[in-house]
């Protein structure tokens, strides 16, 4: 494609995100894309590339057209990415020259709009802090409540794409042959700080369609998720409850530190993500997963009541931890999501802890960065809970810094992951007064 027809593929990808406001903008760029066959991988890749640059942007961005007539539009969007990045406003007037495959011409206001841009950056110091940062101007109390003064900081290692982790699978190889197996596959990976099991990519890079990958020595899992698992440190032989498993990430890396012994039972409220997991189990290796759909009025829970000896929570959460990957995800998420997660939360969290043993183990998990849907969910499930009290997270697989503590909380600044919270707790006996 030339460099028009990639910009007008791009302008046209954003427009079909902007009809979709509810759907994350990944789905519908896989949707795309699979309507469009005949667009190839580094096409597809420059393409998304700068989509995904202008969604980081994007109150930037609409800051510096808040004048334009009409508003910003995507293709209005798309070229003052490109000015603001360093083009020159001739190369970027040339993309839209109207001929085969390029944009129709910019139109007197677009141009009114867009020549001021060239020569300035994407910040600006006269910007609203939440316009520079990229949050939600209502979000502020909460990131103020969870990183007081290193709010700024914060928020500015996020700003960035995000690498690509990928984790080694043990049941079928180890780390040194899957570094080897990835360099035949021409993809340079190198060992991630913290997870054992983890390997780190720069950049977006065609690992699916990798030997490697369709055969099952790796799949592709953040470094912060793969120490959730870490903290479950589910054992061979064990019965393992991933309650929210959606398409099964998680699934398979605890099947992966269980040797494949013992049962996991994976759940979801979604057929749909539940069959997902069907493909990638099969390629991982993982023989000791079945799978349930929670439906409502189902007895399921009940009937299985205090015979888990591991239970995972990853729950439904605003997804502030994983912005760098889903930056529509800013966009999308108002006040009224946050007070319906939260009650969510809680309500799943219960249903899950009645389905851990005395003497077992609750991990409750998000990729939020917000403390009212991780410390305060904890704090207010123990205050309801007296049989459940936070336990050190303990294992092998932890940096030793995490293993003495109860709950753990990752950032892009601090750890170089995706934002993600963990809590462990552990199901105690509690003494009840004999009736009189």
């Amino acid at each position: 494609m030339t460099p028009a027809a990639r910009l007008s593929t791009a302008i046209d990808l954003l427009c079909a995100i902007e009809n979709a406001p509810r759907r994350p903008a990944d789905a519908t760029a896989n949707a795309f894309f699979r309507e469009r066959r005949y667009i190839g991988g580094g096409d597809r890749r420059v393409v998304s590339g700068r989509v995904w640059d202008v969604l980081r942007g994007w109150r930037r961005l609409h800051w510096h057209l808040r004048d334009m007539e009409g508003g910003a539009s995507p293709r209005a969007l798309c070229a003052a990415s490109l000015l603001l990045a360093g083009e020159s406003f001739d190369v970027v007037d040339g993309l839209f020259s109207g001929e085969r495959f390029a944009q129709n011409a910019l139109a007197s206001r677009e141009r009114a709009a867009l020549m001021p841009l060239e020569g300035r950056s994407l910040s600006d110091p006269a910007m609203p802090r939440a316009v520079r940062l990229e949050f939600p101007d209502w979000l502020e109390p909460y990131l103020i409540a969870t990183f007081g003064d290193e709010l700024e900081r914060e928020l500015a290692a996020m700003e960035g794409a995000a690498p690509l982790d990928l984790r080694v699978n043990l049941l079928k190889t180890d780390c040194e042959k899957a570094l080897s197996a990835l360099r035949q596959d021409s993809l340079l990976a190198r060992p991630t700080a913290l997870s054992p099991w983890g390997l780190r990519l720069d950049g977006r890079q065609p690992v699916t369609a990798a030997a490697s990958f369709r055969e099952g020595l790796v799949e592709i899992q953040d470094e912060g998720s793969q120490l959730v698992v870490a903290a479950v440190d589910a054992k061979p032989g064990e019965r393992v409850l991933d309650f929210c498993a959606g398409a099964g990430g998680k699934t398979l890396a605890l099947a992966m530190t269980m040797h494949n012994k013992g049962q996991i039972v994976a759940c979801d409220v979604s057929a749909q993500r539940l069959e997902g997991a069907v493909k990638r189990l099969r390629r991982a290796g993982a023989h000791n997963v079945e799978r349930h759909l929670l439906v409502s009025g189902d007895k399921w829970v009940k009937r299985r009541a205090g015979s888990f000896d591991r239970v995972l929570v990853d729950a439904p959460c605003s997804g502030t931890g994983t912005w760098r990957r889903n930056p529509d995800a800013r966009i999308r998420l108002t006040e009224n999501d946050i007070s319906e997660l939260r009650v969510k939360q809680a309500e799943i969290l219960d249903r899950a802890a009645s389905l851990v043993k005395p003497g077992g183990r609750l991990v409750y998990a998000t990729c939020s960065l917000l403390a009212e849907e991780n410390m305060a969910q904890i704090d207010a499930f123990l205050s309801r809970r007296a049989d459940f009290e936070l336990a050190p997270a303990g294992g092998e697989v932890l940096p030793e810094a995490l293993r003495e503590q109860s709950s753990f909380s990752l950032t892009p600044l601090r750890n170089g992951t995706d934002g993600f919270f963990a809590a462990v707790l552990r199901r105690v006996n509690v003494a009840t007064t004999p009736e009189t």
